[in-house]
């Protein structure tokens, strides 16, 4: 990958995470001691991402495969999100705040995973030259959470506004893209895509079957850290909690340079079992950190954010990316976010939403020590299921 190139794809990831970086960590705190809504309502908030990534990320990746180009796709998306979130940040009931969130999000969602697509359409290599361009998506995740911290604007609409003017400039930027046209005929049908030989020979591969399927229930906690560990640093007192979040993304850097080390020294199943197990673990060590009064351990489990999601997460994206044929890198990029961000993300939302519901406290505080026992279990549950059933050297089924 030439360095033009390189930087051109740093910029756009860059870009497409301050977005999310400026208003969504910080949101949860927003809605539950500003605009007081309650804990089922920031889950149900927090479910229109879900919600969303069921639809709209499949749909899109298809259309991107089969009609338009990629680039000309991210820019009616960050324009019209850009305008979405401005008017989000005049609202202040829980309806409206809901419905706006909720054609928002249809919107940014789909962005996602047509940004790796477009990445994984012109770099040579997937698993040394895309780290280094998805680490500035980390790395403004950073920059963002700093932003909205230190200069005391978390509990107000202001990262909204933020992330409006940044998806405008996105838009824009997204029209210097490298052009990513289509690759697929389109005049085959929706149904017709999935008919296709390549596609069901995609689903008999047992193993990638089974990891897509512990990475989606994996979702569950991660939905718990993303809809609630802010509010929950807040509520116990830790100082600066967005900036203090960042210390997940710090580790995330770490770990994304070091992937393609760890690509060509370990096996796949070594790597994902470690994200896997460390979604879950991260849980104990909250409680173990509230009950013994040792933030230590609470800034260590913030910390195991970065090993978590890129040995997991984004190691799974590159794995099916190499295990799929090219004209349905979108689409399959897409159903996997229709998985991952959208339906088991979705559950995730409503049972942490409830979770924090159920032991909310009547002076307004919460029971976390009860609330992180849940996808401390889930996570426990599904590590255990990967280490057994994943195994993809007795699988026959490849497709390239």
């Amino acid at each position: 990958m030439n360095r033009r190139l390189q930087i051109r794809l740093s910029t756009l990831q860059f870009l497409q995470y301050f977005v999310w970086g400026s208003w969504f960590v910080t949101a949860g705190s927003y809605l539950l001691h500003t605009l007081d809504f309650s804990g089922r309502q920031v889950g149900f908030v927090y479910s229109t991402a879900a919600l969303s990534a069921t639809v709209s990320p499949l749909i899109l990746g298809i259309v991107a495969d089969r009609y338009f180009n990629i680039e000309k796709i991210l820019f009616m998306l960050h324009l019209i999100g850009g305008c979405l979130l401005f008017f989000l940040s005049t609202q202040t009931e829980f309806i409206w705040f809901y419905i706006t969130l909720m054609v928002y999000m249809l919107c940014y969602l789909p962005s996602f995973s047509l940004t790796n697509s477009l990445c994984f359409h012109h770099i040579d290599n997937p698993n040394t030259d895309f780290p280094k361009v998805r680490v500035w998506g980390t790395i403004a995740w950073i920059v963002a959470g700093g932003l909205v911290s230190y200069t005391s604007l978390e509990l107000t609409k202001y990262p909204f506004l933020i992330s409006s003017a940044c998806s405008i400039v996105l838009a824009m930027y997204s029209l210097s893209l490298p052009k990513t046209p289509p690759s697929q005929d389109r005049s085959a049908t929706f149904l017709e895509v999935f008919k296709q030989e390549e596609v069901r020979l995609l689903f008999k591969d047992k193993s990638l079957m089974i990891l897509v399927v512990s990475v989606a229930f994996i979702c569950i906690p991660s939905s718990y850290y993303y809809s609630f560990t802010n509010a929950y640093l807040n509520e116990i007192g830790v100082p600066y909690p967005a900036a203090k979040m960042s210390i997940g993304q710090m580790t995330e850097i770490f770990a994304m340079l070091l992937l393609p080390y760890v690509f060509s020294n370990w096996k796949m199943k070594t790597i994902i079992w470690i994200g896997l197990f460390t979604w879950g673990i991260r849980y104990g060590f909250f409680i173990m950190g509230e009950e013994w009064g040792m933030y230590e351990l609470i800034y260590l489990a913030l910390g195991f954010h970065g090993i978590a999601y890129i040995f997991s997460m984004l190691s799974a994206q590159i794995y099916l990316d190499s295990r799929v044929p090219t004209n349905l890198r979108a689409t399959m990029q897409g159903f996997f976010s229709f998985l991952t961000l959208g339906l088991f993300a979705l559950i995730g939302a409503l049972i942490a939403g409830e979770t924090v519901s159920f032991y909310s406290l009547g002076d307004g505080s919460h029971d976390w020590q009860s609330i992180w026992m849940i996808p401390f279990a889930v996570g426990m549950v599904v590590t255990l299921f990967f280490l057994i059933f994943f195994n993809p050297r007795k699988d026959k089924h490849f497709i390239r």
